[in-house]
């Protein structure tokens, strides 16, 4: 085993040009009211490595251009087809216009868990809420479903940008499993 230097690694991925391009799951990304720079910055990075559809950014969540978003995500924001909504209501009226399953990453009374996804769930819209509030009642209560990441120590919860993440690739692990990908 040798790490790969970046020259090597470059061969193995989509150029920028590539990225704009080619076909992306069936997993879109909506981020609800979400205060630090650097969670959409991360948000933005791990879209682009997952190859989602689209990241939606919706309320008071900052978005590019913005320096502090663009440093943490290191290019991603020319990657990653993104949009902006001042209201939550209209995003998802806007996933539900393209049949896309709109499911709340968070903690609710329904308990399934972030690896329960079945194929009737796809395309879908993970919905991530504020760092210290979560998903607002009236976001969630336009949801379709919601999922959570079972949580074994003391702490509730896991940093937005890191529960994300851990959804975003199990949804798209899933996908590719029960869609014979």
């Amino acid at each position: 085993m040798k790490k790969l230097i970046h020259s090597e690694i470059l061969q193995e991925r989509l150029t920028n040009k590539e990225a704009k391009s080619v076909d992306r799951k069936p997993v879109y990304v909506m981020m609800s009211n979400i205060r630090s720079l650097y969670n959409v910055g991360s948000m933005f990075r791990t879209c682009d490595a997952a190859l989602v559809s689209e990241l939606i950014l919706c309320g008071f969540t900052p978005h590019p251009p913005r320096m502090e978003i663009e440093k943490t995500a290191l290019g991603a924001v020319d990657t990653v087809p993104w949009k902006y909504f001042n209201s939550d209501i209209d995003a998802v009226k806007y996933l539900k216009q393209k049949n896309i399953r709109v499911i709340a990453l968070e903690i609710t009374d329904k308990k399934r868990s972030y690896s329960s996804l079945e194929i009737e769930d796809y395309p879908l819209c993970l919905v991530l809420g504020n760092e210290l509030t979560g998903i607002d009642q009236e976001l969630l209560a336009l949801c379709d479903d919601a999922i959570e990441i079972e949580m074994h120590g003391v702490k509730h919860s896991l940093n937005v940008s890191v529960a994300g993440g851990i959804a975003i690739f199990e949804a798209i692990r899933k996908w590719k499993e029960i869609s014979n990908y």
